[in-house]
């Protein structure tokens, strides 16, 4: 068996990525070579190409304890015995499903039709229902000092009294919490009434905003489908300007979902000088291809211009080029993979049970309750699959359900115990979902693209560091160059 590691390089290094350490080790050239040798078992070019100074030196990290062979046993994920502490104690948020019906008919809405888990519908929460889960999570989150209500559609504006009723109750239920209410709308419907009463309470919108009239007008239309919504969304962020400057400057964050399709640097310009949103936050997110009937396409041009504003992030990361020249809309990109660098953190070796990264605890991070009462890992998934159905509010959680998809790398177990990517992998149960049941097949499919990704965040590490950024003390690297 070779050893556990992952080799690459980057314009100004030679590297490889101990798997079991869990660090990243910089090598000369001949070492690299030496150890690209011996993992193909061309041992003789070993001996007769180098010297026994560059041989030695690899037997010498096999002496500290680098280079090992160990490969884990099993798919365990480490929180499977403490799931139960997590579900009963330490729920993060409860996000309200409460309706179905939306006034607009975006053209990549998850529930346009095009993907096979939601369409639109007149289902509408009853009020009941609503109190039952705010009861459910209050219940079950006496650890957490915070409290998390968000709502969900839909549209979740068409029901403003409905929203009303469930902030009031949720205040009264959470005394003592330090208390967050967030609410994802597209605007169109914002009133003063309704601005005014989200400032008393302090309730925090995502407006989805997807960039200029052009842009945004081709995707965000009316129900009718002849109108787009631009024009009525900046009306009604001027308002907020007039008469609610503080709730616009602290409570309002934008989203605009990226259609690969189009010129990446449209978008970019307009955010860039889009006064409204100076003071806000700006996160991006592509069209997503979960459960998707067909594929989502994307140009040459939107991937070259996504490109060279991740190069001038890095550049600005490293003092060379100022920040206010970077694409705003990607800089939580950015922040979410330093949170990936710090998954490097020095081990002994790899334990027998482990899991790939990617699955939270479903129904304890983002627990996501359907207009009928049934529970969800989160809003991604879909609510057509009865393997993501995870419990109701009348009989709780459902533990084995939970537990299946806490675990999801036991289905492709054998790849993933040999997988040098492991500890960086993103895949959850969604990546297996093919709404009647959970598939190895669909699973593995994604591998190759993970590998890709991690390949890429691994030399994006090496290259900041050989440029001289700090990326947080909890990433180990040595240079066995010196």
């Amino acid at each position: 068996m070779n050893s556990f590691i992952h080799m690459f390089k980057t314009p100004g290094g030679h590297y490889l990525y101990d798997v079991n350490k869990n660090v990243i080790l910089r090598l000369s050239e001949d070492q690299y070579k030496i150890l690209d040798y011996k993992n193909n078992d061309d041992t003789c070019k070993c001996t007769s190409e180098f010297s026994s100074q560059a041989i030695e030196s690899i037997e010498h990290l096999r002496d500290l304890g680098f280079l090992s062979e160990k490969r884990p046993k099993e798919m365990y994920h480490p929180l499977n015995d403490t799931i139960l502490s997590h579900l009963n104690n330490k729920v993060n948020m409860i996000t309200l499903q409460i309706t179905k019906q939306c006034n607009l008919r975006c053209k990549y809405c998850v529930y346009s039709g095009d993907y096979e888990n939601r369409v639109h519908s007149n289902e509408k929460m009853a009020l009941d229902t609503a109190r039952k889960g705010i009861d459910f999570y209050i219940e079950h989150s006496k650890d957490n000092e915070y409290g998390f209500l968000a709502f969900y559609g839909g549209e979740p504006l068409l029901e403003f009294e409905f929203i009303k009723n469930c902030i009031e109750y949720f205040e009264e239920r959470a005394e003592g919490k330090n208390i967050h209410l967030n609410l994802t709308t597209n605007a169109t419907l914002l009133t003063e009434e309704i601005v005014d009463y989200f400032q008393k309470h302090d309730v925090h919108l995502l407006i989805s905003l997807d960039g200029s009239s052009e842009v945004h007008n081709r995707n965000r239309v009316y129900r009718d489908g002849n109108k787009g919504t631009f024009e009525k969304v900046m009306e009604n962020l001027g308002m907020i300007k007039t008469k609610f400057p503080d709730f616009l400057s602290n409570n309002i964050a934008f989203n605009a979902v990226l259609d690969p399709q189009n010129e990446f640097s449209c978008v970019n310009t307009f955010f860039a000088d889009f006064e409204l949103a100076k003071e806000a936050s700006i996160m991006a997110s592509e069209i997503t291809d979960l459960y998707r009937k067909d594929t989502v396409k994307t140009s040459e041009k939107y991937i070259s211009e996504i490109e060279y504003e991740n190069f001038k992030i890095f550049l600005s990361k490293l003092g060379y080029l100022n920040e206010k020249y970077t694409a705003k809309l990607l800089s939580m990109q950015y922040n979410e993979r330093k949170t990936r660098y710090r998954l490097l953190q020095m081990r002994q070796e790899i334990p027998d049970k482990i899991h790939h990264g990617g699955p939270c605890v479903p129904g304890a991070q983002k627990l996501f309750m359907d207009v009928d009462g049934n529970f969800y890992p989160c809003e991604r998934v879909s609510e057509a699959s009865p393997q993501m159905k995870i419990g109701n509010i009348d009989y709780g959680f459902d533990i084995d359900k939970i537990r299946i998809l806490l675990n999801v790398g036991k289905i492709s177990e054998n790849k993933c115990i040999n997988c040098w990517a492991l500890t960086f992998c993103n895949l959850c149960a969604v990546a297996a979902d093919e709404n009647d049941g959970l598939s190895m097949e669909k699973k593995v499919s994604k591998c190759s693209s993970t590998k890709y990704s991690v390949d890429s965040l691994l030399k994006d590490i090496c290259t900041l560091r050989e440029f001289g950024a700090e990326l947080g003390e909890e990433i180990y690297s040595f240079d066995m160059t010196e």
